[in-house]
């Protein structure tokens, strides 16, 4: 049975629009760095690392979590991997492909949702799928045709998705055995382990170059500050989000990440921005609209019922 509309809820709802907003020019501080003679990967591992070693002293004053936590820790911990397969799917697969692939997570977190909490897949949830599916395949598919997995970079950005709906199931139904800053620090720490694991395996391919020591001293004089504004409340809002709302709809809260970065692309970096994605984005921000919308009026017709 679906939970009705809270004040929580709705904060929540905000906390994933924010993640999505921050992600969504997340790629133009990361564009810096590789500029700065950091390459992708390794810089992926910065971005990760950082805020990590920033929070591990957390876990002293989270250490009761850790004793009683028990699966549900298991939520923190998927989110880190499939964040850090979504990066690597960023390296190793072309970028619309890989936000295409794993921005299907909301029909999984839909179906996991039905599955596993008992809410209904009521037709503005199909309807949000359908929107964002068609808005999604109005922008990418002369690019990038039937979104199916044909390569390693594609099946993490599929599989990316899958973790997260799962990690976001996992975080909803943890009871509040854990609290949110808990799973947080798990994010980090395991997404900088994974991709750190990724940053390694492509430099012993021959695929990246690991960068000088002064070009990490270099990038990490403006890098801490961002880490601090950005990186650590973006990455707290993202797990925030999960512990109120059906993971569905935080996957598509999380797709105002789409919009915003092509958007900010098309401002900073000149890449396109035509007809298709001028039809294709509002049907995207519409999908992600719908159910918080629907939340808002429902608890404002609750609040008038309660006091008729």
């Amino acid at each position: 049975m679906d939970r009705a509309a809270t004040g929580s809820d709705r904060i929540a709802v905000l906390a994933g629009l924010f993640a999505g907003l921050c992600w969504g020019v997340y790629w133009l501080p990361l564009r810096i760095v590789e500029q700065g003679g950091v390459e992708a990967a390794w810089a992926m591992a910065l971005f990760t690392g950082v805020p990590a070693i920033l929070s591990l002293p957390a876990i002293w004053f989270l250490r009761l979590d850790y004793a009683r936590g028990g699966r549900a820790l298991l939520g923190g911990i998927l989110g880190g991997v499939a964040f850090a397969l979504y990066a690597a799917s960023l390296l190793y697969t072309e970028v619309v492909r890989a936000i295409l692939l794993f921005y299907l997570m909301p029909i999984w977190g839909f179906l996991l949702g039905w599955v596993f909490l008992g809410d209904r897949m009521t037709w503005s949830r199909w309807l949000a799928i359908g929107l964002g599916i068609v808005g999604m395949t109005v922008i990418f598919a002369q690019d990038t045709g039937i979104p199916w997995p044909r390569n390693a970079g594609d099946w993490c950005g599929l599989v990316s998705g899958m973790f997260w709906a799962l990690g976001c199931t996992l975080i909803l139904t943890g009871g509040g055995r854990v609290r949110a800053a808990t799973h947080t620090v798990n994010f980090f720490v395991v997404a900088a382990i994974v991709s750190l694991a990724v940053a390694l395996m492509g430099t012993a391919q021959g695929r990246v170059v690991p960068p000088e020591a002064g070009d990490i001293g270099k990038v990490l004089i403006w890098f801490l500050p961002i880490t601090i504004l950005l990186i650590l409340p973006s990455g707290f809002a993202t797990i925030f989000a999960p512990t109120r709302l059906n993971p569905g709809v935080v996957g598509f809260l999380f797709m105002t990440e789409v919009v915003v970065a092509a958007v900010s692309a098309a401002i900073w970096s000149g890449e396109r921005f035509g007809i298709r994605e001028m039809i294709g984005l509002p049907l995207i921000m519409s999908a992600g609209l719908i159910e918080p919308v629907l939340m808002t009026w429902r608890g404002r017709r609750a609040q008038v019922e309660g006091t008729a």
